[in-house]
């Protein structure tokens, strides 16, 4: 099983079992319990998604919008007839990212569990889960499980018995990281190229082949049957008033133990980096963080008692995104670091939107010269004005802002550093080159 944390946790609890991601182990430890309770009661759609909503659990994907209210935006079926889709956001790209990996492979059928509860809330006759092309073992344990499931009769025609059908599907996508904006999600998952839609209209009113689908993460589906079984007010007795329950931190970069842990809504990040990660790795100092992810940008390292809630790391001028910290070291410099995000944001942009297609590669080109050596005095001012040239929300998907906040947060948070490493064309001292190992390498491939 997973470590005993010092505080109650339920996802990762059957993580660690053997044969954890068998249907036989899964029921063993209580599995498929909350679906039984919710078909045979029956429970009525609207109050799965009342009790969800009255959880305050907000989506773990990133936005960290609330996941009940999202669910009610599906047209009435009563004025709506049209077939309903639930589709699974699998494609986790985000860099530093790999919480919804655990969970699809050591406790797949948790997560098969939430989908068909989530779908019978909706009303939706098929989920599709939409899997990183990188993410094979994922796919398979996946499509094992889903095969375990349908062989016992819950997952296709007359689920336990019951009215209810519901087709679980799976789809591989091709190694896109623009696919994880849910319309590009539903773009490839139609076959076409994965090109974020514009907004309106919304999913919920036309989504997969112009039906309403709603689109929800790994993480946040999974904590669906324990709001079922264990209902609203035990989910808000974990984590904060503004966000309620554990999540998934997967740690990453310079510590002594990185991986995935279990922790409450409104835990210090100190206390994940010191407690539980081991601290920062060979007796060094902390220099800057991520809180969720490249896309949240850096924070100093006197910001690492902030609470790790969306309210508190808001206010702290970055976002939880999807909980993944990154821990980077005093020996790094910080627009090395920052231009090899750049870099990668530039390779990912679709190229629909200009702010996006020519601020991406601009970032890059501007990083990449400081980091060089060749940096002018005015070029932290530029960043500064070409990130905000890009965001927030400035295009039809939000990658753009993504490249651009972890900018804005370089030359805010370490204005000194970067305005030195511009105008001297050196490292700060201390700072080992990460790019001098790259071309190293390179030159030995």
């Amino acid at each position: 099983m997973a470590p005993k944390m010092p505080w109650p946790t339920y996802l990762l609890d059957r993580v660690g079992l053997p044969d954890s991601h068998k249907l036989e182990v899964y029921r063993q430890h209580g599995g498929y319990a909350a679906l039984e309770d919710v078909l045979r009661k029956p429970w009525k759609p609207e109050e799965v998604t009342a009790v969800v909503k009255d959880s305050g659990l907000r989506g773990r994907g990133g936005a960290g919008f609330s996941t009940g209210l999202k669910w009610t935006f599906m047209p009435d079926p009563a004025k709506d007839g049209r077939r309903r889709y639930l589709a699974i956001n699998a494609d986790e790209s985000e860099p530093g990212t790999c919480k919804d990996r655990v969970l699809m492979e050591k406790d797949p059928h948790g997560l098969l569990e939430g989908c068909l509860i989530s779908a019978y809330a909706i009303r939706a006759e098929a989920v599709y889960i939409y899997v990183r092309g990188e993410y094979r073992k994922s796919l398979a344990v996946l499509q094992a499980a889903i095969d375990e499931a349908r062989a016992a009769g819950l997952v296709g025609k007359g689920i336990l018995g019951t009215s209810f059908d519901c087709e679980i599907w799976m789809h591989m996508g091709a190694g896109a990281y623009i696919c994880g904006e849910e319309t590009g999600l539903m773009e490839s998952l139609e076959g076409k190229r994965g090109h974020p839609r514009p907004k309106p209209p919304f999913p919920a009113g036309y989504g997969l082949w112009g039906q309403p689908t709603t689109v929800n993460n790994v993480e946040s589906i999974f904590n669906v049957p324990f709001i079922v079984q264990r209902g609203a007010e035990w989910f808000r007795s974990i984590g904060t008033k503004g966000s309620t329950g554990n999540f998934l931190c997967g740690i990453s970069g310079h510590v002594e133990r990185p991986g995935v842990y279990e922790v409450p809504m409104g835990i210090s990040a100190r206390q994940i980096v010191e407690e539980l990660a081991g601290g920062v790795w060979k007796g060094r100092k902390l220099k800057a963080w991520f809180p969720g992810g490249s896309s949240t940008g850096m924070l100093p390292a006197a910001a690492i008692d902030t609470p790790m809630d969306h309210d508190s790391i808001k206010n702290a001028g970055s976002m939880l995104g999807t909980g993944a910290m990154i821990v980077i070291d005093e020996t790094v410099s910080l627009v090395e670091a920052e231009y090899v995000i750049a870099r990668f944001y530039e390779h990912e942009s679709c190229g629909q939107c200009s702010q996006c297609r020519e601020g991406t590669q601009w970032l890059d080109q501007i990083l990449h010269r400081i980091a060089r050596g060749h940096g002018r005095v005015d070029d932290p001012a530029l960043l500064e004005s070409l990130a905000r040239g890009m965001a927030p929300a400035k295009t039809i998907c939000a990658l753009s802002d993504a490249a651009a906040i972890p900018t804005l947060a370089l030359v805010k948070n370490f204005a000194a550093e970067v305005q030195e490493h511009a105008t001297t064309g050196r490292l700060p001292a201390g700072c080992v080159s990460i790019l001098a190992a790259q071309d190293l390498q390179e030159a030995h491939a």
